[in-house]
């Protein structure tokens, strides 16, 4: 883990005693903080566009859609069989 100065050492001991709602919101607050560098350009037409490309492969039959159950099951019994 990253060392963190003695005040955000301060600020995380205060942030753990939140509830975890408030927990959440102050997460996405901090993250949406993160978020404005030159490297996001693009990035929500990309989104966008993907997000285009799979409604369209669904709509089109070209993509199987799983049932949520089906994929749970499936994962849980890869974990159960995954080596340890």
């Amino acid at each position: 883990m990253a060392e963190i100065s003695q005040q955000a050492s301060q600020v995380l001991e205060k942030a753990l005693a939140l509830s975890t709602r408030d927990r959440g919101a102050l997460i996405d607050r901090l993250i949406e903080s993160l978020d404005d560098g030159p490297a996001e350009e693009g990035v929500e037409e990309a989104w966008a566009a993907e997000i285009k490309r799979r409604v369209d492969e669904i709509r089109t039959g070209k993509a199987r859609l799983i049932p949520a159950e089906e994929v749970r099951r499936r994962a849980t019994a890869r974990l159960r069989n995954a080596p340890r």
